[in-house]
Order: C-alpha cells, then sequence, then structure tokens
C-alpha cells in the first residue's frame, strides 16, 4: 500500500522536527518526507490542521486474553488501541492461565498476529502463577517474546523473590515491572484512605502500602546494580522517593496513568465502581504532585493500565473488582490536561507516549524518517467531544472519564504503514 499524508505538523522528537511536511510511506516504511510531494498513492490523508507523531506505545494493558474474553480480548483490545492512536501494546500477565510460560507467550503473539490491529508485546510474570512463591523461568519467557516480566494485579510480597526476580532480568536484559502495592497495610481497602473512605464508611487503602514497595524495590534495584520500573505512580511520597533515588544514580524509571493527574478521590463520592482502580485516586496533594512529576520527567511515561470488567463485575461498588479502561482516552485526557493547560507541549507527550516506553522495553524506536516503519498518530489537538462509555470499542465500558469532555481527539492511526483506524 503507497500512503501519502499531506500538510500536517510533524512532531518527531528522534530528528527535532517540528514543522508542516509530507509523507509517502511505501510497504510499511517512510520512503519520504519534505514538502509538497507529488505522488501516485492508494490512499491521501489530508491531515492539515492535525499533528503527526510517532505511533504511541502503551506498556500497561491488560488484554484478558486467553481466559477472560468476556471481558476483552486481543482483537477488541488492539482495534481500542488503534482508536487512540496506540500503535503498540505491551499486555500484563495476569491471564488465565497465567503468561508464565512459553506456550502462553506464543499464544498471545500468534493470535495478535492474526486478528491485532496494532502491535502486541507480552510481558512474562515473575513468579509461577503469580503465586509470589516460585521464580517463571525467565530466560524462557525472553527467548518466547516477553519484553518485560511483571506481576501486576498483585505484589510480589517475598522481597528475596523480587530481588531475585531485578537480579535474573538484568542477566537476561529484561526490566522488572512491579506493582508496588502492600496488602498487609491495604487490610482490604477499596478507596484511597482519607476523608472520603470516612465520608462513605469503606476501608481505605493507605498510602504507604504504595510508598514503602517502592522504596524496597527501589532499595533491591540498588543492592543489584540493576534495572527496575514502577508501575502506575500515584502518590506524592513515591514521586518523592522516585526522584531522590534518581538524582542519586539509581536505575528507577516509572510511569502514571492520565486519571491520576486529571481525578482525585472525591470522584468516589458517587459510589460508583467505575471510578475504582488500584491504586485508588487519591488527594489533590497526591494528583498535583504526580502531575509536577510528568513535567519534571520525574515520571518517564503515561500508560492506561487498561483493565476491562464487564458491568455486571462493575455493578456492586463494594464488591466490584479494580480498574478502568483507558486506551481510547488516554491522549485526549493528556492533551486536555497538559497540553491545553499550557504546562506541556507536545514534544514532551511524544517522548513520554512514544520514545520513553520503547527505550524502557529496548523496543525499535518509531522515527519518522526515510526508511523507517512507518507507526503514525494523526490527531486534531483542538477537537472537542465528550466520553460516551457506549461508543468505546472495547468490550468493556468501565471508562473513569465517562461524561467527561476532552479536547483532542486521534483522526487516523497506521501501523506498519497499514491504515489501521480513521474517524
Amino acid at each position: 500500500m503507497i500512503l501519502l499524508i499531506k500538510n500536517g505538523h510533524v512532531i518527531n522528537p528522534a530528528t527535532e522536527t517540528d514543522e508542516v511536511a509530507d509523507i509517502l510511506a511505501e510497504d510499511g516504511k517512510v520512503v519520504k518526507m519534505e514538502k509538497n510531494i507529488k505522488a501516485k498513492a492508494d490512499r491521501v490523508i489530508d491531515a492539515k490542521g492535525c499533528y503527526v507523531m510517532p505511533g504511541f506505545i502503551d506498556m500497561h494493558v491488560h488484554l484478558r486474553d486467553p481466559g477472560q474474553e468476556y471481558k476483552e480480548d486481543i482483537e477488541s483490545g488492539t482495534r481500542s488501541a488503534a482508536m487512540g492512536g496506540i500503535t503498540s501494546i505491551a499486555c500484563m500477565p495476569n491471564t488465565k492461565p497465567v503468561t508464565d510460560s512459553e506456550p502462553i507467550v506464543t499464544y498471545i503473539k500468534t493470535k495478535a498476529k492474526e486478528v491485532g490491529h496494532v502491535n502486541v508485546y507480552p510481558i512474562g510474570s515473575i513468579s509461577k502463577g503469580l503465586e509470589g512463591k516460585e521464580l517463571a523461568e525467565i530466560g524462557e519467557l525472553k527467548n518466547a517474546g516477553a519484553v518485560a516480566i511483571s506481576d501486576d494485579g498483585r505484589p510480589v510480597e517475598n522481597a528475596e523473590l523480587m530481588r531475585q526476580a531485578i537480579e535474573k532480568t538484568n542477566e537476561n536484559g529484561l526490566i522488572v515491572t512491579s506493582h508496588c502495592e502492600d496488602l498487609k497495610i491495604i487490610n482490604g481497602g477499596i478507596i484511597n484512605k482519607g476523608d472520603i473512605s470516612e465520608k462513605l464508611g469503606v476501608k481505605g487503602m493507605d498510602r504507604a502500602s504504595e510508598d514503602y514497595i517502592t522504596a524496597r524495590e527501589i532499595c533491591l534495584a540498588m543492592s543489584c546494580n540493576a534495572r527496575v520500573h514502577i508501575c502506575h505512580v500515584s502518590t506524592k511520597g513515591s514521586v518523592n522517593i522516585i526522584r531522590a533515588a534518581k538524582k542519586d544514580g539509581v536505575k528507577v524509571t516509572c510511569e502514571t496513568a492520565p486519571h491520576y493527574f486529571t481525578f482525585t478521590d472525591e470522584k468516589l463520592l458517587a459510589r460508583d465502581a467505575d471510578f475504582r482502580m488500584s491504586p485508588p485516586l487519591r488527594t489533590e496533594e497526591d494528583r498535583a504532585a504526580v502531575e509536577e512529576a510528568v513535567l519534571d520527567g520525574t515520571i518517564d511515561c503515561i500508560i492506561t493500565d487498561h483493565a476491562p470488567h464487564s458491568a455486571e463485575e462493575k455493578a456492586d461498588f463494594e464488591k466490584a473488582p479494580n480498574g478502568v479502561v483507558g486506551l481510547e482516552t488516554s491522549l485526549a485526557a493528556t492533551l486536555t490536561k497538559l497540553y491545553h493547560s499550557g504546562k506541556c507541549g507536545l514534544n514532551k507527550i511524544a517522548e513520554i507516549m512514544s520514545v520513553n516506553p520503547r527505550k524502557i522495553m529496548g523496543l525499535e524506536p518509531i522515527k519518522i524518517a526515510v526508511g523507517e516503519r512507518c507507526d503514525l498518530c494523526i490527531f486534531d489537538p483542538d477537537y472537542e467531544w465528550e466520553v460516551i462509555p457506549a461508543e468505546l470499542n472495547s468490550k468493556s465500558k468501565n471508562s473513569v472519564f465517562k461524561g467527561t469532555r476532552l479536547k483532542g481527539k486521534v483522526m487516523y492511526t497506521i501501523c506498519r504503514g497499514k491504515l489501521v483506524f480513521e474517524l
């Protein structure tokens, strides 16, 4: 397929490009990028008024496949990702069966090639069966194609097992991504512990649960002189711990999701389980600290922690599982909160949503340049829309942004030179 994109404003951190240009792609690669390209093409896209960025990558997604396809599957999840300008996703291992061996990694990769709309990179589990008792075969997982290991969905409670995992991944060229919560401190809590949990009369999750394990993982990484990645940062304490560790030269990276720098636990006053996730929405002090950490580079990347659940599962506020969907709203929410507020430029957004996650996982960088793979997101930064759950492409509709008006919309997504989404 020959694809010609005209008049788009190209933002490409790899080449420091920030200008209006045309892009010609053929057989999945960029073959020309300059002004006023004249060429025959199978499809011409007029991107006037839009920005063109390297396709985004979400390194923290739950596809629920295999085993819970009623919530999401590889086809529906990757279609949802394409609608959000995301051309690559890394999927977490808390599937059924757990992604703790070569056959499951192979299943995910094979199915993604058959029905996936975007690139899919499996993440293997740290422990066998996510039981936190015995390390999975990390070398086997890497050879099968896993790009990282994690027990996300629950923490690794045994510190020595986590130390061994960090050490082993360092030897194998992978990285551990850690779900930082201490279950004993949480002790059955379902939302942030504070004024809102008291008003609602429900058990709260003390922020110490996240701060403590964040500090633990950093200490373990220091002892091994190895890398560690902290998942879904939500507290001021964790931000401060990570910032200090980076200044000391610790090999720590981290991520957050748009809901953590957009909303606070006041959303829970509605007693709606669609606003429940783990870690939970916190206070304004935490929200502001997370936002600042994104802006100053303490937080390396924005992810969604896309965690689909059925409407029936989310019906009971106190008994519902934690998790929200976010693939289709991630860019728009980030633009609304950070770009349109004047706090963050588009080059920075490209770095934290496209460049940095790929670096962390050791994946091929996406550059908008001649000879490079053509993975692109084309979006209108001024397009205003309301998030209506029924219109989302995910099988599940548990969006924390439901009813919210956002500014910024993906118009086209191109993956390996193929148009996989257009509005």
